[in-house]
This record gives C-alpha cells, sequence and structure tokens, in this order.
C-alpha cells in the first residue's frame, strides 16, 4: 500500500532500522550454532550473550536472570508452569483481563484440577488490591498479573502488588509484553519473581521473547531437550531474532522519554479531536493510569467490525481488541469484565501509537475517522 496509517502498536511493531541492520549480519556471515566450541560458533555466543545484557539493562536485571523464548506466551507459560511444579501448590491467581496467553492456560489449569481465582476489575479496568489480598489462600503458588493491559493500555500497580505477594510469601508472574520502552521497569525496585517480554511488540521482531526469573526462584523448564538457556530452555537459538531483541531494548531505553512525552502528546490530541468531532464517543478505562500510546474508543451505535473493514479501505490500521483473538464473534473479553454492555464492546476499536508515528498521520485520521464514522 503506497499510502496506510499503522496505529495497531499493541498488536506489533515496525523493526527498526538499526534492529534490522543488526540482525543481517547473523542471517547471512556468522551462521555458525552458538553451542558449537570451535571459535565460528564462539563469536556468535558472544553476540548472543551481549544481547542478554542489552535486554538486563532496560529492566535493570543481571544478564543471568534473562532466559530467551521464542516468544511472550511461552515466557507467561514457562512462568505459571515452573511455579506450580516447583511448590508443588494448586491454586493460581490472574484477572478476567489477561492476554489469552495466561486466560487460556488459567482455563486449561482448571480443567485439569487446579484451583484458579479470577480477580474482576473495576469499570474502569482498574484492580482491587484488597481482593487480591484475601485471595492468595496457603496453596497459591503464584499470582499472575499483567503489568499493562493490551486492549485498553491501563495499569496495574505492579508495586504494590509486588509487595502484597511478597509479605505473603507466594511468587509473582507479570505479563510486561506491552510495557517496555513505555514505562520504565526496573526489578530491583519493583521485585517481581517472573517477567515476560516479547521482541515485537518493541520494534524488534517476531518469534523471540524473554522471560525474566529473579534470581533464587526455581525455573522448571517447560521444554525439554538440549542444554541451551543454561539447561532451562532447550532448542537452538533464534539467533538473529535474539540479537535483534537485544538492539530493540537498547533502543527503547534510549525512546523512553520520547514515548512518554511526544508519544502521549500525539495520543491525547488524537483522543481528544476525536471527542469532540464525533457525538456518542467515550474512552473505555482509566485515562490516566495507562500507557501513553493507547486509546481504546467506544463508537456507540456503529459496529466496529463494520467500522475497521471502512477504515482499513481508507488505509487506518487499527483493530477492535487483541490480535491474537481477531475474528472471534464474541465481545472483548476484557471490556466484558469491565462491565461494558455487548452492545457497546462491538462498537469499540483500539489505537496504538508508536514514536514511528508522525502529527502528519494523526492530522490525516482526523479526517477520515469522522466522515467514516458518519457514513456508517
Amino acid at each position: 500500500m503506497s499510502d496506510f496509517y499503522y496505529f495497531d502498536n499493541n498488536a506489533t511493531t515496525a523493526i527498526a532500522p538499526e534492529v534490522f541492520e543488526g540482525m543481517v549480519p547473523f542471517l547471512t556471515e556468522h551462521y555458525g550454532n552458538p553451542s558449537s566450541a570451535y571459535g565460528f560458533g564462539k563469536r556468535v555466543r558472544i553476540a548472543v550473550e551481549q544481547a542478554r545484557s542489552q535486554v538486563a539493562a532496560l529492566i535493570n536485571a543481571d544478564p543471568s536472570e534473562i532466559y530467551f523464548t521464542s516468544c511472550g506466551t511461552e515466557a507467561d507459560n514457562t512462568a505459571i508452569w515452573s511455579a506450580l511444579r516447583s511448590s508443588k501448590k494448586k491454586h493460581i491467581i490472574t484477572s478476567q483481563v489477561e492476554h489469552s496467553a495466561i486466560l487460556h492456560m488459567g482455563e486449561n489449569l482448571e480443567q485439569q484440577g487446579y484451583g484458579v481465582t479470577w480477580l474482576a476489575v473495576r469499570s474502569d479496568g482498574t484492580l482491587d488490591l484488597a481482593a487480591l489480598e484475601e485471595s492468595i489462600r496457603p496453596d497459591t503458588a503464584v499470582v499472575s498479573l499483567m503489568w499493562a493491559n493490551n486492549e485498553t493500555g491501563v495499569l496495574f500497580p505492579i508495586e504494590k502488588i509486588s509487595a502484597i505477594c511478597r509479605e505473603k510469601k507466594v511468587l509473582f508472574h507479570t505479563d510486561a509484553v506491552q510495557t517496555p520502552g513505555k514505562v520504565k521497569i526496573d526489578v530491583k525496585s519493583v521485585p517481581v519473581d517472573f517477567l515476560a517480554l516479547s521482541g515485537h511488540k518493541l520494534h524488534g521482531p517476531k518469534g523471540v521473547g524473554v522471560l525474566y526469573v529473579r534470581k533464587g526462584v526455581p525455573l522448571i523448564p517447560f521444554q525439554i531437550g538440549g542444554g541451551q538457556e543454561r539447561g532451562k530452555r532447550a532448542g537452538t537459538e533464534n539467533v538473529a531474532s535474539i540479537i535483534g531483541l537485544g538492539k530493540a531494548a537498547e533502543v527503547a531505553q534510549e525512546g523512553l522519554i520520547e514515548e512518554q512525552t511526544r508519544v502521549r502528546a500525539m495520543r491525547d490530541r488524537f483522543e481528544n479531536r476525536i471527542l469532540e468531532l464525533i457525538s456518542g464517543v467515550r474512552v473505555n478505562g482509566n485515562r490516566e493510569e495507562r500507557l501513553p500510546n493507547t486509546s481504546n474508543l467506544c463508537f456507540t451505535g456503529v459496529d466496529a467490525q463494520d467500522l475497521l473493514a471502512a477504515l482499513d479501505a481508507q488505509g487506518i490500521c487499527c483493530s477492535a481488541g487483541s490480535a491474537c483473538t481477531t475474528g472471534s464473534v464474541e465481545p472483548s473479553h476484557v471490556l466484558s469484565a469491565m462491565g461494558v454492555s455487548e452492545r457497546d464492546a462491538k462498537s469499540s476499536l483500539r489505537f496504538s501509537f508508536s514514536h514511528f508515528n508522525q502529527e502528519s498521520e494523526i492530522d490525516r485520521a482526523l479526517e477520515i475517522i469522522p466522515k467514516v464514522v458518519g457514513s456508517l
């Protein structure tokens, strides 16, 4: 497409040019296996370890606490699996608005006889910490709560949650996939036990993720095979993507201020003008405690699927929810958990921005969207 406007960065992001450039040599000339004993492979191993250090620096962790995975979903699943296996306990706590990586794993665990407490959220998508504290039991193996919601951008108070879990002596896992480069992550000041990241959410490649495991916390392998990742995650490393993720982590750290200022201002201008230009529009979720790049809007009385198709015809890329549930005829489980009616949930779209977006794109969107909504 010659003209398109990409506002779906919570689904995936464009690979940053410097990330792509860093990956190319490891797809062409440096193709050795990092587990090899000879120098050609050892040079690749050195690059992998450099990427590990770059990712560690992004979240203020030690490189030894970083394990590379195939994606955020694998990282999430591994954390829950490990907590259950290492503790022998049979209960987990999560929320009703988690990503499908946790949502469906919780449902699967229930079918296997595990206990799962599904915490409700308020109408603005925020969490009741008193309800969390009351839900922790002697047989609770792990609390798993996302740092930032992928559909609404609403932030959970991870520092307070981690303090509760530490006081109750229960492991805490957070799906932080949407967070890096948008909100500062410091695992030394916010002592989580497990944390999941995904390369393609921070202008890195698809097919690579990270599981952070705090030093001293047991990690039971979820994937069995060779001795890669210090014996904790079998399978030959996806070297080029790992190198790309390392560079993307570095770029995300450098761009944090821009995301919190320029991107936030751009999002706010877009959102406020849409509210002014189109009657019956409202914002889903807390407008203060959320990511700086995300706007989830309900266009009352307009079918979101029709609106998506019409906007797509005009070159505007946005979404009706998580990319992992695209095509579902059901309303968003996140909006439903917030008490949004089925009709309004099916009238809602998510717009998510990045530092690659320009003001001219916002101007164009503000011309197109009111006309399209009016036509529907």
